[in-house]
This record gives C-alpha cells, sequence and structure tokens, in this order.
C-alpha cells in the first residue's frame, strides 16, 4: 500500500505519493449535520438529543463510547414510529460533570431521555447496551422491547485493550492531534475498506465532531466499569429482548454478548460471523433490528 498523509483531499480519498489515480471518485457531497438541541433532565445534566420520525411507538437510541448520535442512527433507519437519539454525558454538546462516572449515571442519562420523550422501546450500542442493561436492573420493566448491539461490557469490565484505545483517544482529541485522532479511528474500521471513499468520509467526519466537540477525560474510567455486577438481577425483565453480537471482534466479545442473553428470561441471540457489521453487513442488521422492533406485538 502506497504511503498516505492527513488530511485528504476534498473528494475523501488519501492524498498518494506516486502514480496512480488521482481524479476524484465521489461526486456525492457531504450531507449537513441534523439540527440537534440540549434538554436539561431531571438529575440535572443537560444532554444533547435529536428526534426523528413521527406516531408511535417511540424507540430510545443509546451510542458507544466515544461516538455519538451520527453512529446510531443507521440503527433506526427502517424503525417505525419516533425515534429519539442522544449523547452521553460527556459526549458531543452534552454536559460533563463532575466525575467519576459509571453505569449507573449512564443509566440515568438514558432514563432521563426515555422518561422525557415517552419511549418504550429501547437499543443500546457497546457503550450503550451496558448502560441500557444496567437500566434494567434497576426498573425491569420499564421497556417493552430492548436491543442489546455489541454489548462491549456486561458482568465483567471491557478488555485491556479497550481502556487504552479510549485513553489514547482522549489524548488525542483534547490534544488536538489530528493524526493520532485520524490513526486510532482508522483503527475501526475493517481492513479491506479501509482506503475507500466510503471509509476515508467516515475518517473525516467522525474527525471533525471529535475535534469541534472534545471528549470528556473522564470517559476512560468508564472502561473499567462493570455494567451489572450481578446477572441474577436481570431475571425480572420484562421486555421482548434481541442481542446481537459478532466473532471476531476483540473490543465486543461474543461471550458478554452469549452471557447477557442467557441472563435475560427469552432473549433472542444472533451472532454475525466476522467484525465490522456496520460496513460489510449494514443492510441485514437494519433489516434485524427494524424487523425485531417492528413486528407486531
Amino acid at each position: 500500500m502506497r504511503d498516505f498523509r492527513w488530511p485528504p483531499p476534498p473528494d475523501g480519498g488519501p492524498r498518494t505519493y506516486g502514480p496512480g489515480p488521482s481524479g476524484p471518485r465521489t461526486g456525492r457531497p457531504a450531507l449537513p449535520e441534523p439540527e440537534t438541541e440540549v434538554i436539561a433532565t431531571p438529575h440535572g445534566v443537560e444532554l444533547e438529543r435529536l428526534i426523528t420520525g413521527s406516531g408511535e411507538p417511540t424507540t430510545v437510541f443509546a451510542h458507544g463510547i466515544a461516538h455519538g448520535i451520527a453512529t446510531t442512527r443507521p440503527l433506526g433507519s427502517g424503525v417505525a414510529g419516533r425515534k429519539v437519539f442522544f449523547q452521553f454525558r460527556g459526549h458531543g454538546r452534552s454536559a460533563v460533570p463532575a466525575g467519576p462516572w459509571g453505569y449507573p449515571d449512564l443509566a440515568r442519562d438514558l432514563r432521563a431521555v426515555a422518561d422525557l420523550t415517552g419511549a418504550g422501546r429501547a437499543v443500546g450500542m457497546s457503550l450503550g447496551a451496558g448502560a441500557l442493561a444496567r437500566l434494567l436492573t434497576d426498573s425491569p420493566q420499564r421497556f417493552d422491547r430492548a436491543v442489546f448491539f455489541l454489548p462491549s461490557a456486561f458482568d465483567t469490565a471491557r478488555p485491556a485493550s479497550a481502556r487504552q484505545r479510549v485513553a489514547d483517544l482522549v489524548t488525542a482529541v483534547n490534544d488536538s492531534d489530528v493524526s493520532g485522532v485520524a490513526e486510532l479511528i482508522a483503527a475501526e474500521t475493517p481492513v479491506p475498506v479501509r482506503n475507500t471513499p466510503a471509509a476515508w468520509a467516515y475518517l473525516r467526519t467522525r474527525i471533525d465532531q471529535l475535534l469541534r466537540d472534545g471528549l470528556a477525560a473522564e470517559l476512560v474510567d468508564l472502561a473499567d466499569a462493570v455494567p451489572v455486577p450481578d446477572p441474577a438481577a436481570l431475571a425480572a425483565v420484562t421486555a421482548r429482548v434481541l442481542v446481537i453480537g459478532c466473532a471476531g471482534d476483540d473490543l465486543h466479545p461474543t461471550e458478554t454478548a452469549e452471557r447477557l442473553a442467557a441472563a435475560i428470561p427469552g432473549a433472542a441471540l444472533y451472532v454475525y460471523s466476522r467484525p465490522g457489521v456496520l460496513w460489510n453487513q449494514r443492510t441485514d442488521l437494519r433489516q434485524r433490528v427494524s424487523g425485531f422492533l417492528n413486528e407486531p406485538t
């Protein structure tokens, strides 16, 4: 692979040295970001929120660590009714209250957004899946349907490699180290798509968002936190539940998804065969999530 330098040219691909194609690979402009709002919550933490769609039911979406509204929206593209996306504390335009933080705090953020919008269904991705699990230990009847996508932690903390990655990303973002941020974000994409226009467009968008909004240092300690110390606490959950895992993903171990599904009565489990689901199985993932949530009662 030829060397490249950051930033990429306006067409979204890498700047390369030596001979090779140099024309634009896509003429499609980037879509503008949707307008969000910052809302007050009963527990005193202001949170950034976006509402799309209309009608019933209402579904709330909770993102992963160092991600946000943009990365959870694809999960809701086929979901009927009103969809509520938000940023956890320390992300985007949401507040940064004094730390340390734990999963009870994240569950409080999620519960507040759900209560303020009357959401009866929830989708949690990675960190958001842990927050959703913690919420259900305290309020097992809060939702009638729930989807856990790539849970990163459940009854144990995240892998040590995950903590180091979060720490490195927080440092790079707060130091405005564009190259460092780019390298860490690029590692999230599967190797086969890493130098495609789509991957470079994703990289540019993530870098712009992270350097604009920043990341709270308190997020690093969340990597050591355990969402649900006692899995038996989920035995009272009444929601219909779908847990989605992925083989070969070191940051989201298959075993975590399996243990979570086993702890919730009647939960369905689906495991993709290779990592990079949002890149190589996006259509199937959307259909799987929307099919589960849209299925008549």
